[in-house]
């Protein structure tokens, strides 16, 4: 049977401290050579800006197979509708049996958050208190709940072209009684804090490397995964260590990375390595209280993987979710 797991019912089984957990695990599982994550491919057609994306992995631990289909569509502000959106299907790695098929907005917000997290725990300085923000949506509420479940952060400093939405962001983080700064720019965001999670779909930078303070440690998150758009000036990626999710995925998805490299002012052999080599003890991380590190997060399918484990359990032990016999 395949069990179908709408958004709604998604955000009822989240578990953020569970999928830090889990999403620590899957890095370190890449590292180990126990999962396999394949960088995306990217399929469009020369007429259309909109771009599909497989996103697939498997793990020997997890006993999953799975693919995301990530959509990119542009297009979708002018019918008012979300530029991206996704499916997760989870396949069991022993049978072949699809086991679940998941509305991808939950799980990709929520292990975006959670690889924030693991990124700022491993590489941030241990007294990192301030956390700034640039942008303030949904995804960055997540990024509060998973900062909170790895560092003592009492301070949030958030920016927003929007009003309306910096409101919104303060009406969903009220109960967790941070000191919340509306900053007047990105400068003010980025010279304030100590950790800073980039979470905008710019496609020119809206944050600049003569920001940066010493210690500060980046998640850039937000751009889509095109060579062509970025957050980060080319200054920012040069004065930062550079750490990424996958290797092969940033050096064909990530204009972070590659603008500075097709400037040829930086060379994918600076960026110091993986995350998940970071967490295995394979690759340094931080090594001294002054770097500037930074996490360069596009995505990869072996995190849907992982989550996609923890909502599916979860759901089979609540009782929630439709159950269909696909091969009837």
């Amino acid at each position: 049977m395949t069990l179908i797991l709408t958004a709604s019912e998604l955000d009822s089984l989240v578990d953020m401290p569970r999928t830090i957990e889990a999403v620590e695990r899957a890095f370190a599982e890449i590292s180990d050579g126990l999962a396999h994550q394949p960088a995306p491919g990217s399929l469009h057609l020369p007429a259309s800006d909109s771009r599909f994306l497989p996103m697939a992995a498997v793990s020997g631990p997890s006993g999953l197979a799975s693919v995301k289909l990530l959509s990119d569509i542009p297009g979708n502000v002018e019918r008012s509708l979300p530029t991206q959106r996704s499916t997760l299907l989870l396949v069991s790695q022993t049978t072949g049996e699809t086991l679940a098929i998941l509305d991808g907005r939950i799980p990709t917000r929520v292990r975006t958050a959670a690889a924030s997290a693991v990124a700022s725990k491993a590489l941030a300085r241990a007294e990192s208190s301030v956390l700034g923000l640039v942008g303030a949506g949904a995804l960055a509420v997540a990024h509060v709940e998973a900062m909170l479940a790895v560092l003592s952060i009492r301070t949030v400093v958030v920016w927003s072209r929007k009003a309306s939405t910096i409101e919104a962001f303060q009406r969903q983080i009220a109960h967790l009684e941070l000191n919340v700064v509306i900053a007047p720019s990105a400068q003010f965001v980025v010279e304030s804090a100590d950790i800073l999670c980039t979470l905008t779909p710019a496609s020119e930078p809206l944050v600049f490397g003569k920001w940066f303070q010493s210690g500060l440690h980046v998640n850039a998150v937000g751009a889509r995964p095109r060579p062509d758009e970025r957050e980060i000036d080319s200054e920012g990626m040069i004065r930062s260590r550079v750490f990424v999710d996958s290797l092969s995925t940033a050096l064909t998805k990530s204009g972070d990375l590659l603008i500075p490299i097709n400037e040829k002012v930086m060379t994918a052999e600076q960026v110091q390595g993986e995350l998940g080599d970071v967490i295995t003890g394979k690759t340094p991380g931080r090594t001294d209280s002054d770097d500037i590190t930074l996490f360069n997060s596009v995505g990869i399918g072996m995190l849907d993987l992982a989550i996609g484990r923890i909502l599916y359990d979860r759901a089979l032990q609540q009782s929630v979710g439709l159950e269909v016999d696909l091969s009837s």
